[in-house]
């Protein structure tokens, strides 16, 4: 062979070895292998004090991500070294005196402060013991941080360390003095002293002794013992007077046992779970300890709190229960958080929030009188919710008398600020979007928001005026942009991402007008880019009580089906955002719609009602009927395909997780003949089965509003099962309980169903980690569907 001729050929080899491997064609193996073949994002963005910002990446493929950094200077991603990720400070981490000349942080269970105009860092503790809580107080002289039980101050000035609570585990002895004695031991103690002088002269002699040392004895820290209470919340006021903690009892009712099958030991292991909705909740109780007095407070709310003696709604559905609470005119029970300081310390507001989660009132609490005095109250007849209603406190003082909040009165939320004196509220935004997250300036004269004002898929950053509520846009980019501000907020770190353009990092000025420079842009690998991503379309469907409901739609490869198939996917959560502009946490769901729609599918994914990003009549539009307005909103979605698309009626999915399977088996269980397949992946199957902290909120209990539980539950209506059902469930799965699973399959087999088949994972959880497992889910789902709606 000649020469040439094997050169050639050599190069062509080469070549084909170099070349980067194409995604000529998406399978259900492709799409669910490690993530790492998509790309790599950035995570775990955090500033430094000094302006350096620093994520974690993995550009090289690595087993797993690095700490990467860059300046506002050199814009160019470098590894950090192992001295720079030790001596890394998050800006997070940071708490700044009043003057903001100085700041402190915790690092490696010890504090340190920092002074800004020295540039000097110093160790305050070295022990062994983890110090947390750290914040100034005593008027920016001191730094206090908790230990263990207990706070403790470090003066600025002399180095001095006081200790400043003594709170202790266990009861309070008993003291033992003529009132504790009975009658009986109170004559004979009478007795012994007139009629023995040697007794009554030692008695007189140690009167005279102990009055004597307590009155040089130095005085002590106050003894607070808190039995077998947690301590939580324990923090100290600006001027350094009061002392603010909970103490908790956790609940002792009983824990599911999730048993593991497939372990290392070969015996099966028993994980602890949580509890079921409706058990006995933990009991917390808010004190303030008034140092100066030497006073424990026990913070309560009394009858005059408006609304606390309010009976729930849902109990007209139940007139015997509503009768007998009636009678009783009993206070609901409530807990506290706080308290909240003034910069100064001069007032302290508590939120207090109702064990039913139907109220939430902000009060003053008087530092003089120690009454409590109402500020605003919030009232949901189905619950408290929504962006930024759970922030109150985090940097929540404008001056020493305004303070600002979220909520939702209005329908949506948004931003208030209120004078805890005169009481005067002032709302600072309005319309229909969310104010999804709000941040106070440095100089407490603007707020920095990011909200879905442009368009409930879109998030935008703004900066709005604390004094009108005026605002300029700051980012542009159409999609996604999560923000770290600088902590000079000269520059903002922006996430960004779109619909078909998973995770990168910009950096940009904060300001309008400014541009985003891209800093990384490995997201995408070139085996992933090789496919044309699809932009799914933004659609508007109108549901059967005329709402708008959005949706994201998926249009089939031209000629690809002729049987017009299409499939709903039901995203999890409830309380999730699926259909909007940015890289979806479905990743392998969306990469598995572009796979269906190369094969004929339509897809369409909707945010049904009870979705996050539209305000609080969607959020609760779930509230006591869970399968009722969701499920209707589903459905019309599988309607509006046959309608506007020529879908064949009779060849329409449904699929989804978590609770996208529980609607699944309520479509497949309640709607017949809407749909001839669906997948119910980890779905609850009975809502008596799950957490008191989500379900309660929307069902109420099962003891008091079974109506809710029975219409909700799919367990009840599987005899209504008509098309074919999937049914995935990893067997350790600690958030919906495989019990779920193993209850409907003894349902079905008691009804004689035969069109269902259920797959178990042994070594999976709620969410699954094994590439394998994702492949094996999938590959059932796609076969259920195609041998289903292409029949």
């Amino acid at each position: 062979m000649p020469k040439y001729f094997v050169c050639i050929l050599l190069l062509i080899v080469a070549a084909t070895c170099v070349a980067q491997p194409k995604l000529e064609k998406l399978t259900v193996e492709k799409i669910m292998r490690d993530p790492k073949w998509m790309g790599t994002s950035p995570t775990n963005v955090q500033w430094t004090p000094d302006g350096q910002l620093f994520f974690n990446w993995n550009p090289d493929k690595a087993p797993a991500d690095s700490l990467y950094m860059i300046t506002t200077i050199n814009k160019k991603p470098v590894k950090a070294t192992i001295l720079q990720q030790q001596n890394m400070v998050a800006a997070n981490n940071i708490v700044y005196n009043l003057g903001r000349t100085a700041y402190v942080y915790a690092k490696h269970g010890d504090i340190f402060y920092v002074d800004i105009k020295t540039g000097t860092t110093r160790r305050i503790v070295t022990t062994t013991d983890i110090e947390t809580n750290q914040q100034f107080s005593f008027n920016d002289t001191k730094v206090v941080y908790r230990r263990n039980l207990n706070l403790f101050a470090w003066d600025i000035a002399t180095g001095e360390t006081i200790q400043l609570s003594n709170l202790q585990t266990g009861k309070a002895p008993k003291e033992i003095n003529d009132s504790s004695l009975s009658k009986q031991e109170q004559w004979l103690k009478n007795d012994q002293l007139t009629n023995f002088e040697v007794l009554k002269t030692r008695k007189e002699k140690k009167d005279s002794t102990d009055s004597y040392n307590k009155g040089i004895k130095p005085k002590e820290l106050r003894n607070i013992f808190i039995d077998d209470k947690i301590v939580q919340g324990l923090s100290i006021s600006p001027d350094g007077r009061f002392i603010g903690y909970r103490l908790t009892k956790a609940s002792e009712s009983k824990r599911v046992i999730v048993p593991a099958f497939v372990t290392e030991s070969g015996f099966t292991t028993d994980i602890a779970g949580r509890t079921k909705v409706g058990e006995v909740q933990g009991i917390s109780a808010l004190y303030i300890f008034d140092r100066e007095r030497d006073t424990v407070f026990l913070i309560k709310a009394d009858s005059t709190l408006a609304g606390i003696k309010d009976l729930p709604g849902y109990l007209k559905d139940y007139p015997k229960q509503l009768e007998e609470k009636a009678k009783k005119a009993a206070m609901r029970n409530v807990y506290f958080t706080g308290p909240h300081w003034s910069p100064k310390g001069s007032n302290a507001v508590l939120e207090i929030f109702s064990e039913d989660n139907k109220d939430r009132w902000l009060v003053l609490w008087n530092t003089t009188t120690h009454q409590l005095k109402l500020l605003d109250r919030q009232h949901d007849d189905a619950w408290i919710g929504s962006p930024g209603i759970f922030n109150f406190g985090v940097n929540s003082w404008i001056d020493e008398h305004t303070c600002w909040y979220q909520s939702e009165v209005s329908g949506y939320s948004h931003l208030y600020t209120i004078n805890v004196i005169t009481g005067a509220k002032k709302i600072l935004d309005s319309g229909k979007y969310e104010i999804q997250q709000a941040q106070l300036s440095n100089n407490k004269k603007y707020f920095y928001i990011i909200s879905n004002e442009v368009h409930p898929g879109e998030k935008q950053f703004y900066r709005m005026s604390v004094a009108d509520g005026s605002k300029e846009r700051i980012t542009t980019l159409t999609g996604n942009n999560q923000v770290t501000i600088s902590p000079d907020e000269k520059n903002i770190a922006i996430l960004y991402s779109y619909s078909n353009q998973p995770w990168e990092l910009f950096l940009q000025e904060n300001k309008s007008g400014a541009k985003a420079t891209q800093i990384t842009n490995k997201a995408q690998s070139d085996e992933f880019k090789s496919y044309t991503w699809r932009d799914p379309e933004l659609v508007t469907i109108t549901a059967r009580d005329g709402a708008n409901v959005y949706g994201r739609l998926f249009k089939p490869t031209a000629g690809s089906a002729s049987t017009k198939p299409a499939v709903i996917f039901v995203h999890g959560a409830g309380y999730l955002q699926n259909a909007h502009k940015w890289w979806s946490s479905y990743f392998r769901e969306y990469m598995f719609h572009n796979l269906l729609a190369d094969n004929g599918y339509h897809v369409l994914d909707i945010d049904y009602r009870g979705s996050a990003g539209y305000g609080r009549d969607w959020r609760t539009g779930i509230y006591r009927f869970m399968g009722g307005k969701d499920l209707d909103d589903n459905v019309d979605a599988a309607a509006y395909l046959v309608k506007n698309f020529g879908v064949d009626a009779k060849r329409v999915g449904v699929y989804g997780g978590s609770y996208g399977g529980f609607i699944t088996l309520m479509a497949m269980f309640t709607t017949p003949g809407v749909f001839a397949a669906g997948a119910a992946l980890r779905p609850v199957t009975d809502w008596a089965n799950y957490n008191h902290g989500y379900t309660s909120n929307i069902l109420n209990e099962p003891f008091t509003d079974s109506i809710a539980y029975h219409k909700s539950s799919p367990y009840y209506y599987a005899d209504g099962l008509k098309g074919s059902l999937l049914i995935c469930h990893g067997m350790v799965d600690v958030n919906v309980h495989f019990q779920d699973a193993v209850k409907l399959s003894q349902r079905l087999i008691e009804l004689g169903k035969d069109n269902w088949e259920m797959a178990a994972y042994p070594m999976e959880d709620h969410g699954f980690t094994e590439p394998s497992s994702w492949t094996d889910e999938y590959k059932r789902i796609f076969k259920l569907f195609e041998t289903e709606l292409k029949k």
